[in-house]
């Protein structure tokens, strides 16, 4: 019984401890950074840029001017984070981007500017 009784305790105790072998990726990485960055990008911005950030979404045909291309933009992070914050109208640029300030964490708003670097680098 005595036996049996550790067997048991050893197949329960077993998942826990290959979780533990596996250490999850720290959050302050550049790489955690752009995976959240992506599921971020994916959840708010992909209607109108396009799953590769190219501005050719779902909703990119129904605005004049067109949603960027995120992969060629020029601009820096601080003006991307801007662009996002506050919305395309509060740098001088397109009513249609939304201000997404109000709704995204400051932690989120870098994440997806890391992704945004990320689609520049790979050009997806």
């Amino acid at each position: 019984m005595r036996q049996w009784l550790v067997a048991v305790a050893l197949a329960l105790a077993a998942p826990a401890l290959a979780d533990e072998a596996v250490s999850p990726l720290p959050r302050d990485t550049t790489d955690a950074a752009v995976i959240r960055g992506g599921i971020a990008f994916r959840t708010y911005c992909v209607l109108c840029h396009g799953t590769e950030g190219k501005g050719d979404g779902r909703a990119a045909k129904m605005y004049t001017p067109r949603p960027a291309n995120l992969t060629v933009s020029p601009f820096n992070d601080a003006y991307k984070e801007m662009i996002i914050r506050g919305g395309g109208a509060s740098v001088g640029r397109s009513a249609y981007m939304p201000p997404w300030g109000d709704e995204l964490t400051d932690e989120q708003i870098h994440d997806v500017v890391a992704f945004l670097r990320e689609l520049r680098k790979t050009g997806k």
